[in-house]
């Protein structure tokens, strides 16, 4: 190396340089027999923090479907309401609430059995299909004398009864 071509400082780094291409890998066979173990986590290490977030993904994952079943309840009971204004402004216009044997497809089109009504003026719901509750079930529509009428979603379970998300959601409840 030739010391007039770099000022002090260059040439001081090129030797280094050289020094250091000379050996590759300059930590090899540093380490003590006592120090290996800074190179990495041990396996009961890992196994320690996989079960820690495998018990923290199940309780989330727990609470995030119950979140999804109780929103399909909230959507049921919606659903629920916005038949009752159709069934309203069906007897506004009839002067009575279709029959059970008539259901609520009397809202989808005018009803051929039954009392029929002279005024029907339907449809009285957007679409061409009857709603169905949050679990795309349809729902049970009653109504004995014309005046009086209950809508029925048999809840998550889809059969009469239950509890909490499998309990039946009424119209006469809501």
């Amino acid at each position: 190396m030739d010391k007039f071509k770099y000022p002090y400082f260059f040439q001081f780094l090129i030797q280094s340089d050289m020094n250091n291409s000379l050996n590759k890998y300059p930590f090899k066979g540093k380490l003590k027999k006592d120090d290996r173990h800074l190179r990495g986590f041990s396996f009961i290490e890992v196994m320690v923090v996989i079960i820690i977030l495998g018990l923290l993904s199940s309780i989330v994952g727990v609470y995030l479907f119950d979140s999804a079943e109780k929103a399909k309840a909230d959507a049921t009971k919606t659903q629920i309401k916005g038949v009752e204004t159709a069934l309203d402004l069906y007897r506004l216009h009839n002067s009575r609430y279709p029959s059970s044997e008539q259901g609520l497809k009397a809202l989808l089109e005018k009803p051929e059995v039954g009392l029929i009504p002279k005024n029907w003026n339907g449809p009285y719901l957007r679409g061409k299909n009857l709603p169905a509750d949050g679990w795309d079930s349809p729902f049970r529509y009653i109504s004995a004398n014309g005046n009086e009428y209950e809508i029925i979603s048999l809840g998550a379970d889809g059969i009469d009864g239950g509890v909490d998300l499998d309990a039946d959601i009424s119209s006469s409840d809501l």
